[in-house]
C-alpha cells in the first residue's frame, strides 16, 4: 500500500498553519522531512501528525526548546513526538490548582534545556580553548628554537673567532721563527 504524500501547503492547511512554520519547526526542532527525487519537501500522515502535536504542545505554552528536548527524550532520534494525549476536564482543573506540580515540571525543563546549553557551550568552549593553546604552544615553540639557534649561532661565531685567532697566532710565532732562522743563516758582516 503506497503512502500518502502531502504537499507542504497541504500539510500547512491540515495543521492550520502557514508554510513557513513548518519550514521553521523543521529547522529549530531538528525534524528529518523526506524529499522527492526532485528535492522539494513532502509529507507523510506521520509528519502531520508530529506537527499537530507540536501545534498543541505550543497551544499549552511550550517553547520551542522545551518541544525539542521533549522529542530528544520520546524517541532518542529527534524524528517522533511522544504522543501527548488530550487533557481530561479534571486533569486542567488539576494542573490549574496545583502551582507546586506545574512549577517542578518547569523546574525540571529548564534544568534539561540549561544542561544542554552547558554540554554545547563545553563542546565550544574546548575547541577554542585547544585551539589557542595550541596556538599558543606553537608560538613559544617557534620562539624556543629561534633562541636555540641564535644561541647555536653565537656558540659558532665565538668558536669560528677562537680559530682564527689560534691561526693568527701560529702564523706569527712561525714567521717569527722563519725570520730568526734567517737572521742566523745570514753571516756578520767582516
Amino acid at each position: 500500500m503506497e503512502q500518502v504524500r502531502y504537499m507542504i501547503s497541504d500539510a500547512a492547511n491540515i495543521v492550520a498553519v502557514e508554510s513557513h512554520v513548518l519550514r521553521y519547526w523543521e529547522d529549530e526542532l531538528e525534524l528529518a522531512v523526506p524529499r522527492n527525487e526532485m528535492g522539494h519537501r513532502y509529507y507523510t500522515q506521520e509528519n502531520v501528525d508530529q506537527f499537530l502535536r507540536i501545534k498543541e504542545l505550543k497551544e499549552k505554552g511550550y517553547q520551542l526548546k522545551a518541544i525539542k528536548i521533549m522529542l530528544q527524550q520520546g524517541q532518542g532520534t529527534g524524528n517522533h513526538v511522544v504522543p501527548v494525549a488530550k487533557p481530561t476536564h479534571a486533569e486542567v482543573i488539576q494542573a490549574k490548582s496545583n502551582p507546586e506540580e506545574r512549577m517542578a515540571q518547569f523546574q525540571e525543563l529548564m534544568t534539561q534545556i540549561v544542561r544542554n546549553a552547558m554540554t554545547d557551550n563545553n563542546k565550544d568552549l574546548s575547541k577554542e580553548i585547544g585551539t589557542e593553546v595550541g596556538d599558543r604552544v606553537l608560538k613559544e615553540m617557534n620562539y624556543l628554537m629561534r633562541e636555540q639557534d641564535e644561541q647555536a649561532q653565537e656558540r659558532y661565531r665565538k668558536l669560528d673567532e677562537a680559530i682564527r685567532s689560534y691561526g693568527k697566532k701560529a702564523r706569527r710565532a712561525h714567521q717569527k721563527k722563519q725570520r730568526v732562522k734567517l737572521t742566523k743563516k745570514v753571516p756578520s758582516a767582516p
